[in-house]
């Protein structure tokens, strides 16, 4: 287009209203230039310069004139441009909106011509439907015989034949389906039935595994090899993937898993550990034939030896934990399960066997046993075995309090001392069911310990109480027993065999005072035992003692003789104690006899009429001290042991001619005696009938003033175990002995 046009279609331009700020900006160029040449004409020398400054502001102006003349020509002839360019673009517009006003003309021409061929269209897809099925209708007449066949096949157990025929059946029914459409004819309806009751007996063929490597491992070997195409192959569209293989590995572990734990049923009470048992040589076997057997039918990636044990466990597992959850087990069948758990089954015997490979390793798999699991069997175990324990002991101790009463004396021994099995049995007892504890876990071994350590203090606690009982019985003339020392003494021998033999249930790198409650129990049953057996004597010879002193003890040996012939003979079967016991229960029966001497001394029955019977009872006592001294040393009695020689300390107090002296002699006593107060003292010292009461008080200040005990003083309580006299209240004072006070109130 050229110039000419151009002009004719550019729009004229209309000039516009003025700017409102071009006056004020003219208005600032003046003053702008009025200030700068009032500034360079100011002196009167820059007026010669006029011309030059002006003839230079001329030219910058038409300068400046022309470069915006230019600008504003290109800005006119860049707006031209575009207002052309928007003009052939309205063409343009409009012609593309007539040609699809065509084009949509056309289309719905088309549309109608479509509808009229429709008709033709669908016939010639039937014609080529009906070519298709021509040619296949030879093999389409011979499905329903092939899937009978087939049928035949699988129930025969050819897995291979059955599986070939298949897939046949399966391409043809995928060659029908392009033809028809995807359309499934009648006739392959049944096809996945087929399919499925194949893959059921691949899986029933998986689940009996074990047996078909043993009769027919080529049976196993097609399932397997069926399995793994079906697996590997890619099925047609739309069709789900057939995932055989994890069906035969499913099958592989319930069918080994029914075999071995398929019995809903839990074993009876005590048949647990034969059930254990049982499994201990059944699943090596199983193992074993997995590893030589079933590994050779399978491909490497089933890890069968792997799988049989971990599935062998798993199902193991299972069934412990269900029969956990049923009734509570007995003591034989809890016991058994924890050994067989934590020893058998991960041992050489089992799971742990050399002959196994590495595949085999439990190891590392959950335990059999939850730490829940392995304290409920604990605590079951050790509940059931206390009670078995306690009904033992109780029936040890009731055999035992039933021979009390019989008419025979004590068994003996060869030695000649009193003989009982019941100590043996009692800590045969305990140390047989610590020692089968501990062939399970030191927890458990430790917790037997600890129970049967209870319960050894609960039957000492019994048998005490039981002698306690029989005591009484026997002393008020319930019970008459002929021989009631006797069996006190085997009662003593009974816990002399406890205590030398406690030391077996002692538990290697236990703290040394575990037994420390025992001993401390069957000290308490040997100090009543020998308790009861002196209270005994006393009852014999309290009569005796009744006469002593007086004047007919001064002047015959008669009243002690009877003493030491009743009580040699009461002391006759001390001889039947073992040692070291006899030498404690002759050290008490002396004790006591010189106790029963002393209160007798201490009742103030007699009172000395002169130095005659002062000599006369001095004498006595030495001669008594010596009695006493040789019946017991002719018991047996070690002489370090006497108490009998407190009677020659008494004798000095009445054999001492000078009052002055008793100070002295009293002090001297209270050294070797410590335990003698100042009543013990004023009662001896009024069997003198000498002293006056300035004398008495004399010799009880003595007490006050004494030296410490010497290190060789009697540390054996004797006179606090006499009571002294027991003055009237009103003469006892707030404070002193009631001794002194009565003499201070006389």
């Amino acid at each position: 287009m050229d110039s000419a046009a151009k002009d004719e279609m550019q729009p004229e331009l209309s000039p516009g209203p003025e700017w409102p700020e071009q006056e004020r900006a003219e208005q600032l160029a003046r003053g702008a230039a009025l200030k700068w040449a009032s500034g360079i004409f100011y002196r009167p020398e820059q007026l010669a310069r006029l011309g030059q400054y002006r003839s230079r502001e001329v030219q910058r102006t038409c300068s400046l004139e022309a470069r915006l003349k230019s600008v504003v020509q290109s800005y006119l002839e860049g707006v031209q441009t575009g207002v052309w360019q928007l003009a052939q673009a309205i063409e343009a517009v409009q012609g593309t909106r007539e040609a699809l006003s065509q084009a949509r003309g056309l289309l719905q021409g088309m549309s109608q011509a479509l509808r009229t061929l429709q008709p033709l269209r669908e016939r010639v897809a039937q014609y080529k439907q009906l070519q298709a099925m021509s040619h296949l209708l030879p093999r389409l007449r011979a499905v329903p015989a092939a899937v009978a066949h087939t049928q035949t096949l699988i129930d025969a157990q050819q897995f291979l034949e059955a599986y070939v025929s298949l897939r046949e059946l399966e391409q043809l029914r995928e060659d029908t389906w392009a033809p028809l459409g995807g359309l499934e004819l009648p006739v392959f309806q049944g096809l996945d039935l087929l399919f499925e009751a194949l893959g059921q007996a691949v899986e029933a063929a998986a689940g009996a595994a074990g047996k078909l490597a043993r009769e027919d491992p080529a049976l196993l070997v097609a399932a397997v090899r069926v399995a793994e195409v079906e697996t590997g192959r890619t099925t047609p569209l739309g069709q789900v993937p057939r995932d055989w293989r994890q069906r035969c590995l499913r099958a592989l572990q319930e069918g080994l898993e029914q075999t071995h734990f398929g019995s809903p049923l839990l074993p009876a009470p005590g048949a647990l550990p034969g059930w254990l048992e049982a499994l201990r040589v059944a699943l090596p076997v199983e193992l074993a034939t997995a590893e030589a057997l079933v590994a050779p039918c399978c491909p490497p990636q089933y890890n069968v030896v792997q799988l049989w044990a971990h599935t062998l466990h798993s199902g193991l597992r299972r069934s412990l934990q269900h029969l956990l959850a049923g009734p509570e087990l007995e003591a034989a069948d809890a016991f058994a399960l924890l050994h067989w758990a934590l020893h058998v089954y991960l041992g050489q015997e089992m799971m742990g066997s050399l002959e196994l490979g590495p595949e085999a390793d439990v190891s590392q798999l959950e335990p059999l046993l939850t730490l829940e699991n392995i304290e409920q069997l604990e605590a079951t175990f050790v509940a059931n075995v206390q009670a078995s324990v306690s009904q033992w002991l109780q029936n040890a101790l009731d055999g035992e309090v039933a021979e009390w009463g019989r008419e025979q004396g004590p068994n003996t021994d060869p030695s000649g001392s009193y003989y009982s099995p019941m100590p043996a049995i009692v800590l045969q007892i305990l140390e047989e069911n610590i020692r089968v504890a501990s062939l399970v876990s030191e927890s458990l071994q430790q917790r037997v310990h600890g129970m049967a350590l209870s319960e050894l203090g609960i039957f000492l606690k019994s048998f005490s109480d039981a002698l306690i009982r029989f005591s009484r019985d026997h002393l008020r003339g319930k019970a008459m027993v002929p021989h009631y020392v006797p069996y006190l003494l085997a009662a003593l021998n009974h816990q002399s065999a406890l205590s030398s033999s406690v030391s077996v249930l002692q538990l290697d790198g236990a703290p040394s005072g575990a037994l420390a409650p025992v001993e401390a129990a069957l000290d308490k049953l040997q100090r009543r035992i020998c308790r009861l057996v002196l209270e005994a004597l006393q009852v014999e010879l309290q009569p005796l003692f009744a006469d002593l002193p007086s004047r007919q003890w001064l002047s015959s040996p008669e009243l002690l003789e009877s003493v030491c012939e009743r009580t040699g003979r009461f002391c006759r079967d001390f001889g039947r104690v073992r040692n070291p016991t006899v030498q404690l229960l002759l050290a008490e029966a002396e004790r006591a006899v010189v106790l029963q001497y002393l209160r007798a001394l201490m009742q103030g029955r007699l009172v000395c009429r002169g130095a005659e019977e002062r000599t006369q009872a001095a004498e006595r006592l030495r001669h008594d001290a010596a009695q006493l001294q040789q019946l017991f040393l002719g018991l047996g009695l070690e002489e370090n042991a006497h108490c009998a020689p407190v009677l020659l300390a008494l004798r000095e107090l009445l054999n001492l001619r000078d009052p002055a002296l008793l100070g002295l002699e009293v002090a001297g006593l209270q050294q070797q005696f410590p335990d003698v107060s100042e009543d013990h003292v004023s009662a001896l010292l009024g069997l003198r009938g000498d002293l006056s009461r300035e004398q008495q008080l004399a010799a009880l200040s003595s007490l006050q003033a004494a030296l410490p005990p010497s290190p060789r003083a009697s540390r054996r309580a004797l006179f606090s175990l006499v009571p002294a006299p027991a003055p009237a209240p009103a003469s006892c004072l707030p404070s002193g002995s009631c001794a002194r006070a009565r003499l201070l109130s006389e």
